[in-house]
């Protein structure tokens, strides 16, 4: 199975090439490529495709590079324009300032992991647009963010009902794009399965991602090689479960994804399935019997809802999940579901959690 070569995110890229503009404005060189940190603590290197002085300011780009992955926005240029920010308190205020220039969304509604107004740049690219400008100044910087072409390429994707006008959103929350191939990611994760029996594991936790992942440790005790992240192949996954040993299971994410389980949707990735939106808004609407405000995300329907009502539909969710993964398991495998936020807590839960309680 050949190995698939791995890219950077937009936000990778973003950084990069406000790294490369703010060392041009602050007059240390007209630099060729730049180091950027990821997330993780690692330190890679990108390519600048130009670096130039416009009036008062500095605009760089970096071309972003997908790998193997067949991402919309392969090949797209990441503009950077930046300049020097007085803010309300002079140039010592350090205050950064991250805009949507062309091709760059805005945020126009609540439920997302930014505010509506601001660019649609998440908070992990953020951090790291931050991290590359105080690597250089700790002066107050005006950043302007492009991508020629974002908008169009915007339309195919789901940014519009999410309401994000005018562009893509920069994304990324470990810098780096994995590489996606259905035959090469099943035979991993059936391999991963084989590894988990082997190693004496009888209760794994699955996880579609990161954020499971983090919030896995966080609240539980899990030991080495417990963890599989699922991706998006929750049906391929739960149907090869039965092939070992496995006493028990914990299902544990965020509803974004997993309540598309109780939907009966087992392909999770957003190109093949639809928004869980519609019928968190539902289930919340049935269990509080009161009207929900919709929302593009089920992030934004928790968000519209109070704490001790976030725990009464995240419970009644995370039942239905379970529910659905049982049927689809069948006898001889205990499961329970823990939902979580985007912050990592917890908003729902179902099953016995002995297993795994700290």
């Amino acid at each position: 199975m050949k190995a698939l070569r791995e890219g950077f995110t937009t936000g990778t890229c973003a950084a990069a090439a406000t790294k490369a503009a703010i060392l041009l404005l602050a007059g240390k060189g007209r630099p060729e490529s730049v180091d950027v940190l990821l997330p993780n603590g690692e330190r890679v290197t990108l390519p600048v495709l130009y670096a130039r002085k416009k009036g008062a300011s500095a605009v760089a780009a970096v071309r972003k590079d997908a790998g193997d992955d067949p991402d919309i926005t392969d090949g797209c240029t990441v503009v950077a324009l930046v300049s020097w920010d007085a803010g309300d308190a002079g140039d010592d205020a350090g205050v950064i300032v991250i805009e949507a220039g062309e091709g760059v969304g805005v945020v126009t509604k609540p439920g997302l992991s930014v505010a509506p107004g601001e660019a649609a740049v998440n908070p992990v690219p953020r951090r790291m647009i931050k991290d590359a400008l105080r690597s250089v100044t700790d002066r107050g910087v005006r950043v302007t963010l492009s991508i020629p072409g974002g908008e169009t390429l915007a339309a195919k994707t789901f940014n519009p009902r999410l309401g994000i006008a005018g562009g893509l959103s920069i994304l990324g929350t470990s810098g780096r794009v994995r590489p996606f191939s259905c035959p090469a990611l099943r035979a991993s994760l059936q391999c991963l399965l084989a590894m988990t029996a082997a190693s004496g594991v009888t209760a794994p936790v699955f996880v579609p991602g990161r954020i499971g992942k983090r919030a896995a440790k966080r609240h539980f005790r899990v030991g080495c090689g417990q963890v599989v992240e699922v991706g998006n192949e929750w049906g391929f996954v739960l149907d090869i479960l039965r092939e070992h040993p496995f006493s028990a299971l914990l299902i544990l994410g965020h509803p974004g994804k997993l309540a598309k389980l109780a939907f009966g949707r087992w392909d999770t990735h957003s190109s093949r399935s639809e928004s869980a939106a519609a019928g968190v808004a539902d289930v919340a609407a049935r269990t509080l019997r009161r009207t929900v405000a919709g929302s593009g995300t089920v992030e934004g329907v928790f968000s519209l809802l109070e704490p001790r009502e976030r725990e009464q539909v995240g419970n009644v969710l995370a039942g239905m999940v379970r529910r659905a993964v049982g049927e689809r398991v069948g006898r001889g495998v205990e499961t329970a579901v823990v939902l979580v936020d985007m912050k990592g807590d917890i908003i729902g839960r179902e099953g016995d959690l002995k297993p795994w309680q700290l």
